[in-house]
């Protein structure tokens, strides 16, 4: 044999005698590691039970997340996931409750965790709500998702809450709308003005913001030469507030110029009033 085979063979030889030795086998495959949790779905849900009631949230809502992972056909599945939902916004992490309560509702919009879902979606957006000089995204999410609350589930625990709430985001979307016009009207670019002030009488109506409104639409219609909407908007302004220190102001206004407060047919103001049950 020529001494190259030789080596060969003392090679193979080796390897055969390190595999009947009980050592490393080349060829030998490995033992696949156990992927996931495979303990029973309520033994995950009850450790994730104790970490919320210990207020460890983070933790929480990872063993909630577990369950759904590793049993999603299971009974604790179902509301493992409402409950990540909940400790995600527990542990301040918003936009993971809002989508686990999202994810919650489209798959079970009919049980009983279903007004939860739809709750912690809401607050998690009301909690994110900034000052009326702020981006008022989060306040219209949370007012969408508060309302939807209230017609889903009026009999629900947390309907009274979410009524309270709703009035608040729209006194506080109220209050941007006109914190914004108020600028475009100092900076005398009207029709901007107009267009926000309008907002207010159209979708928050009925706010204590919609006096101010209507009285700055006599002004900014006024500015503008368009008499008849001035007009308008001071007449519905003296129907439904007459006591209003904002009606005397556009009164005023008004009558500086030899007008006075007078409904005309066909305006988008009186319109809205008697479409909204309020007189015009």
């Amino acid at each position: 044999m020529s001494p190259l085979g030789a080596g060969v063979a003392l090679i193979a030889a080796s390897i055969m005698l390190a595999g009947c030795g009980g050592g490393l086998n080349p060829f030998k495959k490995k033992k696949e590691e156990p992927i996931g949790d495979s303990r029973p779905p309520n033994v995950i849900y009850g450790e994730a039970e104790t970490l919320l009631n210990e207020q460890d949230y983070k933790d929480a809502a990872q063993k909630y997340e577990d369950v759904d992972v590793n049993h999603p056909y299971s009974t604790e599945a179902r509301k493992a996931i409402v409950m990540s939902a909940y400790a995600y916004y527990k542990n301040g992490k918003y936009p993971e409750a809002i989508s686990a309560g999202k994810r919650y509702l489209t798959l079970h919009p009919g049980t009983d965790e279903a007004p939860l879902a739809q709750n912690i979606i809401a607050m998690s957006y009301y909690d994110q709500v900034l000052d009326p000089k702020r981006d008022q995204t989060n306040a219209r999410e949370s007012l969408n998702a508060y309302e939807t609350l209230v017609q889903r589930y009026p009999s629900s625990r947390y309907a009274a809450e979410a009524q309270n709430r709703v009035r608040i985001l729209r006194n506080l979307l109220a209050a941007n709308s006109m914190t914004i016009g108020r600028y475009y009207l100092r900076d005398h670019d009207y029709l901007a003005a107009i267009n926000r002030f309008r907002d207010v009488v159209t979708e928050y109506q009925r706010t204590e913001q919609v006096e101010e409104a209507l009285m700055r639409l006599t002004e900014a219609y006024m500015a503008l030469g368009i008499v008849n909407e001035a007009e308008t908007a001071a007449a519905v302004l003296g129907h439904n507030f007459p006591n209003s220190k904002w009606y005397q102001r556009a009164y005023s206004l008004l009558q500086k110029s030899g007008r006075a407060p007078q409904e005309h047919a066909g305006s988008w103001i009186t319109e809205t009033f008697r479409g909204s049950g309020n007189p015009a």
